[in-house]
């Protein structure tokens, strides 16, 4: 059994940096043997939810700009899994939400920069799903649900973002977090232990600093899409916490 897993990606440059972020990913990944993991990459917004399907190597999407030469030299050579997705599909088509297959898109570094850090080379096809932002949080939840009891095949599901990701309010020079920063991720913390889904869903109106850590939901929102697919009796149980420039999160939690 694997469980789901939520974790920050932050910058794309912790493929190539050593923090302490990716040594915790490492060690992480060393302890594992997924038979495949279905990754939702904050990266990939789509309306309709969409499944990477095919059984090639994926490209290596490069959706960045003005870092170093290194960052587009990488390659990660996974491949995915058409049965895979189609299985998939059939999952959210029974909880009635619609879903549509990309046989074309390659790994954004949503997807590729994480798992690089955890499986340094590809052990395990990989399915990318895209995430739709503007659903509420209740909505993201019931997506996960779908997919629930994959743990349970040895199927890793990745939620990848980041809980604080305002990239306005990065603080260069900082060698500490921001406090407003450690205020959400510790009201987050706090109502993921206890399991308080209707203030989690609420976090807009609840959360201290809401806005300023999620102007925008497509990061955040692989959180709740990890945490549905988890199962339900689990406590969810932070794996690490690190930042980065002041507030940049790479909380990770397990469900």
């Amino acid at each position: 059994m694997i469980s789901p897993i939520f974790v920050g990606h932050g910058s794309p440059m912790m493929a190539i940096q050593h923090t302490p972020c990716t040594e915790f990913l490492l060690e992480y990944g060393s302890k594992l043997a997924p038979k495949a993991i279905v990754i939702f990459t904050a990266h990939w917004e789509t309306d309709t939810l969409t499944i990477s399907s095919t059984d090639d190597i994926y490209d290596t999407i490069y959706d960045f700009g003005g870092f170093p030469d290194e960052l587009f030299q990488i390659k990660y050579p996974a491949r995915g899994d058409s049965a895979l997705a189609k299985s998939l599909a059939e999952r959210f088509a029974a909880k009635g939400i619609t879903t549509r297959l990309d046989t074309q898109r390659g790994l954004d570094h949503g997807s590729w920069v994480p798992l690089l850090r955890m499986f340094p080379t590809p052990i395990c096809p990989i399915v990318q799903i895209s995430v739709n932002p503007y659903l509420p949080p209740a909505e993201q939840y019931r997506i996960g649900e779908a997919l629930r009891g994959l743990d349970q095949e040895d199927i890793l599901v990745v939620g990848s973002g980041a809980t604080v990701h305002n990239l306005r309010a990065l603080n260069w020079g900082a060698t500490t977090p921001d406090a407003w920063a450690l205020e959400f991720d510790e009201w987050l913390i706090a109502g993921l232990e206890a399991q308080n889904l209707p203030s989690l869903f609420n976090y807009a109106e609840e959360a201290p600093h809401a806005r300023m850590a999620v102007p925008r939901p497509e990061h955040f929102v692989p959180l709740y899409l990890a945490m549905g697919s988890g199962d339900p009796a689990r406590k969810p149980s932070v794996i690490h916490r690190s930042y980065e420039l002041g507030s940049l999160s790479y909380l990770a939690v397990s469900f």
